[in-house]
């Protein structure tokens, strides 16, 4: 019977996942639904308080006892949305991120530790599975893809912004192995020595998997912000992944105080300048040099961010 087989493959997966547990999650201090708000903070770069009781069905009264708590805790700030000043936008601290981090890394380990036994060659299947229980279960309408989040780089991550930069740009401009040279001391430096204040790496994230990366470091001139080693997946673009990464770097650098984002490019990167440019950048100054193998036009953009005050960045 239909029903028989739904309970007992709840009791089934319940017990697999721990669901029962109802102590802390993921051996953190935070409840289940703690951490369910923290995900969506975490992989949306502002979140307005109406959005959130929506996307996680929550209580109005509820939500904003929880979210008092985590601005007592120092983890959210609220304050007035941009867009419309009755709703309340609701943004991560850099404490409330790695608590975030904290939550995703574990959440990965766990799910890793389910799935390790389960051969390579059947893992397919096992996520096809699962697809069709949410589409039969859900209306018997298809299961969207997932829309695009953007999230800090979780173990192992930072070496795959390098071989994908390295592989990528081989392919499609046929850049040799000194530019992932270049992109690996890069994202060594990051690991080795950053302010997470004012450092910041995104992943981007499409249907469970990464699909683009971004840097934001400190530039050697003062207040000054530099934006890095943007990728957009070719299998992932037409999603709007690069403005939104672009658009992440620019609004965490006024945030945190900078007073303007540079970056340097090359003339051949033509998708990524419209990116650029979209977003407020300005061409300051043009040189040709001969890297990676090939003859390039080395390009300087600047975006002020005009801040209204003194910022913290140095």
């Amino acid at each position: 019977m239909p029903i028989q087989e739904i309970r007992a493959f709840n009791r089934f997966y319940t017990n697999l996942i721990g669901a029962l547990d109802y102590g802390r999650h993921l051996y953190t201090p935070y409840t289940l639904t703690e951490s369910r708000v923290l995900y969506e903070l975490a992989h949306s770069p502002r979140t307005d308080a109406a959005d959130l009781r929506a996307e996680l069905s929550l209580d109005a009264g509820y939500l904003s006892r929880l979210l008092a708590k985590f601005e007592r805790d120092g983890l959210v700030d609220r304050g007035p949305s941009e867009a419309d000043t009755r709703r309340q936008r609701i943004t991560l601290t850099p404490r409330g991120r790695e608590a975030a981090a904290l939550l995703d890394e574990r959440s990965r380990e766990a799910v890793g530790t389910l799935i390790a036994e389960v051969p390579q060659e059947r893992r397919a299947r096992l996520v096809e599975a699962m697809r069709t229980v949410r589409e039969t279960l859900g209306h018997t309408r298809p299961v969207p893809h997932e829309g695009p989040v953007l999230r800090d780089p979780g173990p192992g991550e930072l070496g795959w912004v390098v071989q994908r930069h390295g592989a990528l740009y081989a392919a499609e401009y046929g850049w040799n192995a000194d530019f992932e040279g270049l992109v690996a001391r890069i994202v060594a430096d990051f690991a080795q020595d950053h302010d997470p204040h004012l450092e910041r790496v995104w992943i981007a994230e499409l249907d469970g998997r990464p699909v683009g990366s971004v840097m934001c470091v400190r530039d050697d001139a003062p207040a000054t912000a530099r934006l890095r080693l943007l990728l957009v997946e070719p299998e992932a673009r037409g999603h709007g992944l690069g403005d939104l990464l672009v658009r992440s770097v620019v609004d965490f650098a006024r945030d945190v105080g900078y007073r303007e984002v540079v970056l340097w490019t090359n003339d051949v990167l033509a998708g990524a300048r419209r990116l650029y440019q979209r977003a407020g950048f300005t061409l300051v100054a043009e040189k040709p040099h001969r890297s990676y193998g090939v003859d390039l036009v080395g390009q300087d953009w600047r975006l002020p961010l005009r801040q209204s005050q003194e910022g913290s960045a140095g």
